[in-house]
């Protein structure tokens, strides 16, 4: 093989690699509003009785909505938008018991919740849900309460929905 077809075989590969790499034009970036710069979350409020869970779930949603978004999180009379959220119920479900223990093998839970996200500089409710339901399904350690395992597993995957409610319609 002679060096010109050489060089032409290797350049018509480079570019059939290009192609393949530039994908279609679709972007990584998920479509969140341009003219939204803050964000106020309040304490998430909770009907349960279980302890902790909205301060878990709050800090989660804090740190998703500045690692997962271009908003930043600043104060109440700055923000140009507020989010707020109750956990209205719950649940939980045992998936088998071990037969040595009667410990729960699998523990699947479920949550309630209702969201709210306002844009404070013209009243529009950007989100509004009156009931989104986060399942979620763990396995627990020894010794583990429900609190810590739904804190620990779930929490953080819910606070993820969350954002994901955020983004924009297409």
């Amino acid at each position: 093989m002679n060096k010109a077809r050489k060089y032409r075989t290797l350049s018509l590969l480079m570019l059939m690699m290009g192609g393949l790499t530039t994908g279609c034009g679709y972007s990584a970036k998920r479509p969140f509003s341009a003219d939204i710069n803050s964000v106020y979350v309040e304490m998430i409020h909770s009907r349960e009785f279980r302890r902790e869970l909205e301060f878990h779930l709050t800090e989660a949603l804090v740190k998703r909505i500045e690692m997962d978004t271009p908003y930043r999180i600043a104060d109440r009379e700055l923000a140009d938008t507020v989010f707020s959220g109750e956990i209205l119920e719950v649940r939980q479900n045992v998936s088998g018991n071990l037969f040595q223990t009667d410990d729960p093998r699998a523990i699947g839970t479920s949550v309630v919740m209702r969201l709210r996200w306002q844009d404070q500089r013209t009243g529009e409710m950007l989100v509004e849900r009156p009931q989104f339901v986060h399942m979620d399904s763990y396995i627990p350690a020894v010794g583990e309460s429900f609190t810590t395992g739904v804190a620990i597993r779930s929490i953080d995957r819910m606070a993820e929905r969350i954002v994901e409610a955020m983004e924009t319609d297409w």
